[in-house]
C-alpha cells in the first residue's frame, strides 16, 4: 500500500544543543501505511509552494519526524509555531536523490564500476549522489563519482 498523509500541523523547532531543526511529527500509524515502513522515502510539499525530498527520523516516543530546512521555512515564509499545510507521499525514487546525467552515463559506460555502485546501501548511493550532484563542473563531477563509488567512505565525517 502507497502512504499519503495530509493536513495542518504546528512546526515545531528542535533545541538548538540538538540541532535547531524544524520539523513536522508523522504519528506510526501513518508511517506503517508506507510501502516501506519506516525506511521509506518522501516527498514533502509545504504550503502548496514547495516541494522535497526527506526521510523519517525517530522522534522518541514511537513516532517519526521530517525535518524542514531554514531554507525552506524562509521559502513558505513560515517559523517555529505557525501554522503549516501539508502533504507527504511516497518518493517513486527509493534513492531520494536525481542520478546525475554524467553518473548514469559512466555506470552505462563503466560494468566494473556499476557493479560497485550496485553493492552499496541506497544510503551510500543517496550520499555519493548528493555530493555530485552540487559539483558543476562536469569533469570534477566523472573524477568525484569514481572517487567515492571507489571509496564510498571517503566523504563520510572520520569517527573520534
Amino acid at each position: 500500500m502507497h502512504g499519503n498523509c495530509k493536513g495542518e500541523q504546528i512546526v515545531r523547532q528542535l533545541e538548538k544543543s540538538k540541532g535547531g531543526y524544524f520539523f513536522l511529527i508523522l504519528n506510526a500509524e501513518t508511517v506503517e501505511q508506507f510501502t516501506h515502513k519506516k525506511q521509506t522515502r518522501l516527498i514533502c510539499r509545504l504550503d502548496h509552494k514547495i516541494s522535497f525530498q526527506c526521510g523519517l527520523n525517530h522522534y522518541g516516543d514511537g513516532n517519526f519526524f521530517i525535518i524542514i530546512s531554514s531554507k525552506n521555512m524562509r521559502a513558505i515564509d513560515k517559523n517555529a509555531g505557525d501554522m503549516i499545510y501539508f502533504e507527504i507521499s511516497e518518493d517513486p525514487n527509493p534513492l531520494g536523490a536525481e542520478i546525475p546525467e554524467t553518473v548514469q552515463i559512466l555506470l552505462e559506460q563503466d560494468a566494473v564500476l556499476k557493479e560497485k555502485f550496485g553493492l552499496l546501501t541506497d544510503g551510500k548511493k543517496r550520499s555519493i549522489l548528493i555530493q555530485i550532484n552540487k559539483i558543476k563542473d562536469i569533469d570534477k563531477q566523472v573524477s568525484k563519482a569514481i572517487e567515492l563509488i571507489n571509496n564510498p567512505d571517503l566523504g563520510r565525517p572520520k569517527k573520534l
